[in-house]
Order: C-alpha cells, then structure tokens, then sequence
C-alpha cells in the first residue's frame, strides 16, 4: 500500500549514510575474523568510553536484538533458571518463544507504566522458593519500554538493589536505548546503565545502523565463554567489522544520540500536538514511541494515509495506536500527520 508516510517502526529506513560510508571504507582491507578486527577493538574503545568504564570491558557486535536476548540469557543461565520479565517485554510478547526455546522459563509479571518493579521481583521471589519451580535468576528489563517509558536512575537503583538481594543478574534490552537516554526525563545517563545492569546491549538497528547492536558485560565474569555461546548460535560472524564499523561512524561524533534526539523530537512534536486537540494518551512517553487514543473511525481514516499500528482496542469505540519516529523522519511529515488528524478529529 502506498503510504503518506510511515510509522510503523523506527527501522524502515535503510541506514544513515554515515554508516553506509564508514563500512565502504573497508572494502578493500584485509582484517582479521570474527570480532577480532581492528575496527572492531576501535568501535569497542569508543564505546567503552561513552560508558566510562574500564578498558577491558567485553564489548561483542552482533546483529539484532532477538539474536541478542537468546544468545545472553541462553549463554547465562543454567537449565533449571528462569528470567523475569513484564508481560509486556520484548522477549514476552515479540520474540517467537525463543527463550523458551532455548529452555528457560520467562516469568511475566504485571507492569507500570510498562515498568517492572522491585515489589514484583520480591513476588516472584516468594513464589519460587525451591526446586518445585523454577529458580529465577535474571531480571529483564527494556531501557525505553516496550510503552516508551523509561527508567529513571532512582528506579535502576531500585531494580540493582533487589537484584543484589536475590542474586539475581539485571539484563538490559537497549533497543532503544538512545532514545531513552536522550528523553526530556531520563534522569539517567550512559554512566548508570553500565553502573546497574550486569550487562546489556546498545541498538544500532533502531538507530540509524543498517544492522546491528553492540552487547556489553559491565560484570566482567558473566563475559567467560561467552564468544563459545556466540559462535554455537551462529552469531559470531567472520566479518565482524561490518557491524562494527557503523558503531564507529555513531559514536566517534556523537552520531548516535543526534539521531535518537530527532525521533525523539518528532515524537514530542506530535504528542505536543495531539494534547492541544485534547487526545489522551495510553502511557507518559517521552522517547520516539507514541500511542495515542483515537476514535476507531479516525483511526481507519488516518491508515489509509499513514502506515502505523493498532496497539490495543480499548472498547467498541476507541483503539490505542502506536506512532514510531524514526532518526530519518521528517519533521514536516509530522506536521501533515497533525493536520490531517486535527481535520478528521473536527469533522
């Protein structure tokens, strides 16, 4: 279907072209394999600067997020271990089974907010006391939600204590991590992610790479064998520079969070707009992923010009949709998509 625009994802364009130039570049340079390459040990200083943290911090490419979640968690956990997780988390709700499929339990809990909390983590606690269960052992969280939220500092702080309790691992999906940190509230920075979570990974694909996400392990000893479960999952891969050349181009001038400021931009934009005509939204977003409440009948009139998703039907009447901005979109495009909405809302 020809769309106006679309807003269904923020991965619908190819790259940036920064990162199409910065992998062109390698072309015709011999490199070692599999992670070993030069551009690779670059694109792993840079970001082990951004995080502050100390030069040996394992930092391995690979090239999505789903390959990323099985690969940590099936890496990390024995097979009677469990993961913890919202409903509403990625690896809950978008991922096919895979963490099941690799053997271990996701424990769903209800969320806030699409927020998991300490007081569900102690729930799940209690209710799993022995080996009549399943033993939980990791907390996952998404840093921006599944609902475009976002953790505050005061709230990791929170999630690392009970994890500290319980000895339970914190795992960070970063999807959309740039968009998080650059929101209006993040109240957290690069520092505290790679402070808090065991490890965690950092988004390329929803970020202006043409694949890719970089994991990280602040807890350096989760990091043993782990190139072992990369390579039995197929996701070593032998030109590892071309993931990591793109981490180069985003994050040697700060590329990376210039582009998740501009969805982030776009998507304020539009909410801005929308709350003036007096629509409500479903959750307090303040990163690229918006879900307003709309009529049925104006929804079905908007998507005939416009690509995005229904996200939940409330009732007969009104549905929640959800509008993704991308690093590319243009700022006039969310302007035509007020007018157009602001028409159909007064007719």
């Amino acid at each position: 279907m020809n769309y106006k625009h679309q807003f269904f994802n923020d991965y619908a364009e190819t790259a940036h072209p920064a990162c199409i130039q910065k992998l062109s570049e390698q072309t015709l340079q011999q490199e070692a394999g599999y992670g070993l390459d030069s551009v690779s040990v670059h694109a792993a200083t840079l970001i082990r600067a951004k995080l502050g943290v100390v030069n040996d911090t394992p930092v391995h490419f690979i090239s999505g997020g789903t390959q990323a979640n099985l690969t940590v968690i099936g890496a990390l956990l024995r097979p009677h271990e469990a993961v913890i997780a919202v409903e509403s988390g990625h690896i809950a709700t978008h991922e096919t089974g895979a963490i099941e499929a690799t053997g271990h339990k996701v424990i769903q809990m209800p969320h806030i907010n699409g927020k998991l909390t300490p007081a569900a983590i102690e729930q799940v606690m209690r209710t799993h006391p022995n080996e009549h269960s399943v033993k939980p052992r990791m907390v996952f969280v998404s840093q921006a939600t599944e609902l475009g939220t976002v953790y505050s500092r005061t709230e990791l702080l929170a999630l690392r204590a009970v994890c500290d309790t319980h000895d339970l691992w914190l795992y960070i999906d970063g999807a959309r991590l740039g968009s998080a940190l650059c929101s209006e509230n993040a109240a957290c920075d690069w520092q505290d992610i790679a402070r808090f979570a065991d490890v965690f990974y950092i988004g390329g694909t929803k970020n202006g790479a043409l694949l890719g996400e970089a994991i990280v392990f602040p807890n350096t000893i989760l990091n043993n064998d782990f190139r072992y479960a990369l390579k039995q999952r197929g996701a070593l891969l032998a030109k590892g520079r071309v993931i990591a050349s793109q981490f180069v181009a985003l994050f040697e001038h700060d590329l990376y969070g210039e582009l998740a400021q501009h969805a982030n931009d776009c998507a304020m934009r539009l909410r801005t707009g929308l709350s003036e005509l007096g629509v409500v939204f479903y959750t307090d977003s303040a990163t690229n992923q918006q879900f307003p409440i709309l009529s049925n009948a104006v929804v079905e009139a908007l998507q005939k010009d416009y690509g995005f998703y229904t996200w939940e039907e409330l009732n007969k009447r009104e549905s929640v949709v959800r509008f993704v901005f991308s690093w590319a979109t243009p700022m006039a495009m969310v302007d035509e998509l007020l007018t157009d909405t602001k028409r159909l809302l007064n007719s």
